[in-house]
């Protein structure tokens, strides 16, 4: 009697498991994925003040605003120039009331909406530019906002 296997009695390694764990892990990292840093502009040069703080855990919708120094709104990378700015924010505010009504079935169009708009502006953005962004934001609804800016100057 040998002990060799014959080529009809091979053994082959069952990969389910392996592959049900593969995909779990993938779906954890996917939830716990942070999308908020892909929505900064790192070329963007923060202003520099003083009483700067760091501000704390935000909780809830967030919606961040990059504006260059040509008064370009960058979001997700994407510019949004000129009279496409308005247009932009009245969508977002549309998209903001439809997740606030989630959890508020109450709430109505012209509402104060609970998203927390992030301005990132450079610090030689004009302030007539930064003023049309925020008070385009203001007409939509959207009242809740945190200036970004340094606390002390860093080296580029």
């Amino acid at each position: 009697m040998s002990g060799t296997l014959s080529s009809e009695n091979r053994a082959e390694p069952n990969l389910t498991p392996l592959l049900d764990m593969v995909f779990q892990l993938i779906t954890f990292f996917m939830l716990v994925v942070n999308f908020k840093t892909a929505a900064l502009d790192l070329n963007l040069r923060l202003p520099v003040v003083g009483s700067a703080r760091p501000v704390e855990s935000l909780a809830g919708d967030l919606l961040v605003l990059n504006i260059d120094k040509e008064g370009t709104l960058k979001v997700y990378n994407n510019p949004i120039k000129g009279m496409d700015i308005p247009a932009f924010i009245a969508g977002e505010a549309q998209a903001s009331l439809l997740a606030a009504r989630r959890n508020n079935p109450k709430i109505q169009p012209g509402d104060d909406l609970p998203t927390t708009v992030i301005v990132r502006a450079d610090k030689e953005t004009p302030f007539k530019l930064l003023n049309r962004v925020v008070s385009s934001c203001q007409k939509n609804g959207f009242r809740n906002f945190s200036l970004k800016a340094l606390n002390r100057k860093q080296e580029p």
